[in-house]
């Protein structure tokens, strides 16, 4: 083989090399990104329990990081899926970020009336795809009382018409996520609502 083959061999070794590097690098780049949100997601927990802890012991608003827009208001607990999550002040994207929200403007978690929670469907409530009637849940307030509430249902709604009364008597606890669990793309026009009564 001739010098100019052979330098011929070493480029192309080289631009496939350097090729399958950029394709390696792209992948590992899309995976962190992906994997990024159950860290984030994960690490908040930590950080959300001391908070609670705090408002557990009497400090209002505690916020789990000094620059936090949210504090934990509840802690909800669904034994038969190993769930165990702290659930923040305000249903926005930036708070599902780190847990499950309450959205303002219903009843607060664990009292009379209807409570509403969110959640990414991908993260935190990924669980609620499992629930079924006759599910446990449970809610414990601020200010540590438990309230106990079984699943009667879900549905999948279509966020645009569908509105979740607020009027209804008793206490119930609904939770809602987008859906459907295993989408492709982000956000979408269905959510996924799962519906629990006070025991």
């Amino acid at each position: 083989m001739g010098r100019p083959a052979a330098i011929r061999v070493t480029m192309r070794r080289r631009a496939a090399t350097t090729a399958a590097l950029l394709f390696l690098g792209l992948g590992l780049w899309q995976f962190g990104g992906g994997a990024w949100i159950h860290v984030k997601a994960a690490l908040a927990q930590v950080l959300l329990k001391q908070a609670w802890a705090d408002t557990r012991s009497g400090e209002t608003g505690a916020k789990p990081w000094p620059w936090a827009d949210t504090h934990p208001v509840a802690r909800l607990e669904v034994p038969g899926h190993g769930v165990d999550l702290l659930v923040l002040a305000g249903a926005s994207g930036r708070t599902f970020a780190f847990g499950p929200g309450h959205f303002d403007g219903t009843a607060a978690p664990g009292s009379d009336g209807t409570s509403v929670m969110a959640g990414h469907r991908d993260t935190h409530f990924r669980f609620l795809e499992k629930v079924a009637p006759g599910d446990t849940m449970t809610v414990t307030d601020a200010a540590g009382a438990v309230r106990d509430y079984t699943v009667t249902g879900s549905e999948i709604a279509d966020a645009r018409t569908a509105r979740i009364r607020l009027d209804s008597g008793g206490s119930r606890l609904v939770l809602v996520t987008c859906y459907p669990f295993d989408a492709v793309i982000v956000g979408g026009k269905l959510r996924y609502v799962v519906t629990a009564v006070a025991k």
